[in-house]
């Protein structure tokens, strides 16, 4: 029996009989754009119904051109696009999944100079500033939102889902933030709310029978958003026009408040999704931060209908097809750090994940069975040489592992030491776990030698990276600390403490020694986060942190500290370092360090930190000793050199893992 049964049994969900009750929310990945990658869209959400995937959403797809995400972008408006996506419902069908096209029209979230909205004003995410709708367009833009609803259902599509979130178009028009019309689109609340209802009213009319899914935001996380009263009234309104599931949607895009990176505690929004469950007679689906069958199965129990997982997905296809198996433990948990969706999405890059290159890329990146199994040698835990381990093994390879210290992980196992990374243990426990279903022969505290290397047919170095440490006087002194010896409590630094390095590690370990532990509710009222019942839009002055300790974050560039972190999150980190108090100089020299404490020379003056230890953020240096070793001796296997091992620069999960992963995938 399965462990998981209402996340993994048959439902029956506004209309639509369902494998499971897991919903694969709506991801853009940049193979919706190009009509040439259709079937390797196709693959993609196929491999996620043969996982057992209930209702697969598609990314957004505009309603016209007005509306698009990209220049030419992606778009549902002729019968040749149905034509085209019949390849990817059939792939799905055939699965015995569901899926559903989101139609998602960006209004001033397009990055086009013709972009609209239901006022003329600019995003301060996008370049241009949108035009305004005049009352003909508006109603012309309702009935591009039904063809292109008609054109899905010629597609093959089960239904659809209006997105009326994230503040895209619908968003728009709903909040007075961006809704300063006096015609009867807006002027007060009411009106604000008439296009949504319009749209799915006008949309149940033409297709009485179709699934339609409403994306209704429930938080917008921004001043002048809704208030409470007026979310429950919209969603009444929906219900009556047709609506049969409301799915969550919580924050806009502008907001500056984090609602699905890392550090947000896992289903950290279930209570607005309850909160509207009572409010409404039509199903409710839950969504963001929800990343393991536990957490939506918990959500199920309280009386959630549907429990929305998108980038876990990504992470691994097969979740239900795991939990339900009772092989949870192999499930390859998503970690939430945005490093290759997200951030590829808003660099205009195709989407895929750190933890799975293989995402969005199902039809090249194969890892079929060899035909011919070789002896393997994999040298060094960490990321690199964990994917390379297990992509080798589930091929059919004999494997076995090295590694010099105790434990596996490297980088990963210091990554998880940092507040709001600690998901980055649920990768180690994945590639534990699948070493030992898949008989990886794993030997610790082994220091490979060129000896013990021989007779393996191939041999993959993957020692990663020693922290560099700068030549400058007195970088012997007790005072200075590496950052591993920091991160791990081998060195308990003391209350006043400069970081050297302001990279991504020097990020980590400032908000590592000034992090106080703090409860859910705390969390959100440190970002700001308020009851939209008390406070319109959800969001308010953030209650001021006290920092564990006084941190000083140096660097030598010039340049503004942070500018090199993810797209998608380094605002986030930028963020909590300032409101943490962490003193932040740029343009540093460091000239020594004493006892009296770490001597700096900024903008020509010179100054002495007071400070109990000095931590070493200042770069990696590669581990190859082992590789030049077998290139020098005329090693008779193949020799491999990946991972940090390889390059050195910024530490870098996701290249390392994607490397060994296609290494795995060509042996």
């Amino acid at each position: 029996m399965s462990t998981y049964p209402l996340l993994t049994t048959r439902a029956n969900v506004g209309g639509l009989d369902l494998q499971s009750r897991a919903v694969m929310g709506s991801m853009h990945t940049g193979l919706e754009d190009r009509p040439w990658h259709v079937d390797e869209l196709a693959a993609y959400f196929a491999e996620r119904a043969r996982g057992g995937v209930g209702l697969i959403v598609t990314g957004g797809y505009s309603p016209n051109v007005r509306g698009w995400l990209l220049p030419f972008g992606s778009q549902m408006t002729t019968r040749m696009n149905a034509h085209r996506h019949q390849r990817v419902t059939e792939a799905v069908h055939a699965e015995g999944g569901k899926i559903a096209l989101q139609l998602l029209h960006a209004g001033r979230y397009g990055y086009t100079p013709f972009s609209v909205s239901a006022s003329a004003t600019k995003s301060p995410i996008t370049p241009f500033k949108a035009s305004a709708l005049s009352s003909r367009a508006v109603e012309k833009t309702i009935e591009d939102f039904v063809d292109s609803a008609k054109l899905a259902q010629k597609a093959g599509y089960d239904g659809i889902e209006v997105m009326g979130s994230e503040g895209y178009l619908i968003n728009q028009f709903i909040a007075s933030r961006t809704n300063r019309r006096t015609d009867k689109w807006g002027g007060s609340a009411e009106a604000r709310m008439r296009f949504p209802v319009e749209i799915v009213r006008r949309i149940r009319q033409e297709l009485p029978d179709f699934f339609v899914m409403y994306r209704l935001s429930l938080l917008d996380l921004v001043p002048d958003g809704q208030t409470w009263d007026e979310t429950v009234e919209l969603a009444h309104k929906l219900e009556e026009a047709g609506a049969s599931v409301f799915n969550t949607g919580i924050g806009w895009h502008e907001a500056r408040v984090p609602t699905i990176v890392t550090s947000v505690p896992r289903a950290a929004w279930a209570d607005s999704t309850l909160r509207l469950k009572a409010e409404v007679g039509i199903p409710v689906c839950a969504s963001n931060r929800i990343n393991t069958p536990d957490v939506a199965e918990s959500l199920l129990k309280q009386g959630i209908d549907l429990v929305s997982m998108a980038r876990p997905f990504l992470a691994d296809p097969d979740i239900v097809s795991k939990a339900r198996a009772g092989r949870a433990d192999e499930i390859n948990t998503c970690i939430g750090c945005n490093q290759a969706c997200l951030d590829h999405t808003f660099k205009n890059q195709r989407a895929s994940c750190l933890v799975n290159p293989r995402a969005c890329h199902e039809t090249t990146l194969v890892l079929s069975a060899t035909r011919s199994a070789k002896r393997v040698a994999i040298v060094g835990g960490g990321p690199a040489g964990l994917a390379t381990a297990v992509s080798a093994a589930e091929r059919g390879h004999d494997v076995t592992l090295f590694e010099a210290s105790d434990e596996l992980g490297g980088q990963f196992r210091l990554a998880m030491q940092i507040p709001g990374k600690e998901e980055f243990a649920e990768t180690l426990r994945y590639f534990r776990r699948r070493m030992e279903v898949l008989g990886v022969n794993v030997k610790l505290s082994t220091r490979a030698t060129p000896e013990q290397l021989t007779g393996f047919d191939e041999v993959v170095v993957a020692t990663g990276v020693a922290p560099r440490t700068p030549s400058i006087p007195g970088i012997d002194h007790a005072k200075v600390v590496s950052y591993p010896d920091a991160i791990t409590g081998r060195v308990e630094v003391g209350a006043k403490v400069a970081v050297m390095g302001a990279g991504g590690i020097g990020f980590d370990v400032a908000e590592l020694l000034t992090h106080v532990p703090e409860t859910l509710e705390e969390w959100k009222a440190n970002w700001g986060v308020a009851d939209p019942a008390v406070i319109r839009g959800g969001v308010t002055d953030k209650l001021p942190r006290t920092p564990k300790r006084e941190v000083w974050l140096l660097q030598r560039k010039e340049s503004a500290q942070g500018k090199g972190l993810g797209k998608t999150t380094g605002w986030v980190h930028r963020a909590i370092v300032k409101d943490l108090g962490v003193h932040q100089v740029s343009g540093v020299t460091y000239d020594r360090v004493s006892d009296a404490g770490l001597h700096i020379t900024v903008d020509g003056r010179e100054q002495v930190l007071d400070v109990d230890h000095v931590v070493l953020c200042t770069g990696q240096e590669s581990v190859r000793s082992l590789y030049d070793d077998l290139r020098a001796s005329n090693f008779p296997g193949s020799v491999h050199l990946i991972g940090g091992a390889d390059v050195a620069a910024e530490v870098d999960a996701k290249r390392a893992i994607k490397q060994g992963t296609e290494l795995a995938a060509a042996l």
